[in-house]
């Protein structure tokens, strides 16, 4: 089994490839939930949900969020009434954020609403929250904090931040079936998503970093050179205090990487890595690097 830590863009495109070179039964998925949200009545949990998509078959892989060919007529219907919605929202994506919702005020975990879920969309690979109880991210901007959410989709990431936060402050634990993946992966692997938002949040959950120690871990920058291949990754990485490029990434997950992986066009030289085509812009492009990947770690 291969045990994957990621969060909702890059990471996504990387299991896409995966999933022609291992069965959906051989792949678990640690995703982030430090982007989730409770808006307009449901529950969003972005990441799940881009990954539990993308193995249903349903994933709009145009936007690599939401649903392929939704409809958005409460949408329409909601932003004409309520002026200050920032989220367009797809009819068949709503239903599932408030059927989230709804399980987790009846008292469920979002590991057995996730669960739950991927049953009914007939999904066969392992998708695990990072953890039951919320850890939330906010961004410090100049009229005061907001939730990263609104920083990425109403700011589209153009507003200056000054700290990265969480809530509560005090790192959450990783569920039992987190620590299960990862004690029984072949190898894990660091998908190249957001490492502040989408990948430290995962590494923040208490059991996480003890468990991946003793395990052979692959790390993919999401950097070539100084620009993020997708998201606000670089001006994260600036206030984290991280040079906005690979070797801020490599210095952000420390002595937990054995294999640390750059694409073949970064000029930023890290002792010990080595490069390979992770411009994913193709499944085949992304099956061709998880091949690659797999050759280095089984």
């Amino acid at each position: 089994m291969i045990t994957f830590l990621s969060g909702g863009t890059g990471t996504p495109k990387l299991l896409q490839g995966a999933r022609h070179v291992l069965s959906d039964s051989d792949i678990s998925v640690i995703v982030n939930t430090g982007e989730d949200i409770w808006y307009q009545g449901g529950h969003i949990s972005p990441d799940v949900d881009t990954v539990m998509y993308l193995f249903a078959g349903l994933l709009n892989t145009e936007t690599w969020w939401g649903v392929r060919g939704d409809s958005f007529v409460t949408h329409e219907i909601i932003s004409r009434l309520l002026p200050d919605s920032f989220m367009a929202i797809g009819d068949q994506d709503r239903a599932v954020h408030i059927i989230r919702g709804e399980w987790l005020k009846q008292g469920m975990t979002l590991t057995t609403v996730t669960r739950r879920l991927c049953t009914h969309f007939g999904v066969s690979a392992t998708i695990l929250p990072m953890a039951d109880t919320p850890w939330t991210t906010y961004v410090q901007t100049a009229k005061g904090k907001i939730h990263f959410q609104e920083y990425w989709v109403r700011y589209r990431g153009n507003t200056e931040i000054s700290a990265v936060m969480h809530v509560p402050t005090e790192e959450q634990p990783a569920t039992p079936d987190v620590i299960h993946a990862i004690r029984m992966a072949d190898a894990v692997i660091i998908g190249p998503s957001n490492p502040v938002t989408s990948i430290l949040p995962i590494l923040s959950c208490t059991g996480v970093r003890e468990e991946l120690a003793r395990k052979n871990v692959i790390a993919i920058s999401p950097f070539i050179g100084d620009r993020p291949v997708s998201g606000p990754a670089a001006q994260l990485m600036k206030t984290m205090g991280y040079q906005a490029d690979s070797s801020g990434v490599r210095a952000l997950y420390g002595d937990l990487v054995d294999l640390f992986i750059q694409d073949i066009r970064d000029t930023v030289a890290i002792a010990g890595a080595i490069q390979l085509d992770t411009l994913m812009n193709s499944p085949k492009i992304a099956s061709d690097l998880m091949r690659e990947i797999l050759t280095r770690v089984l």
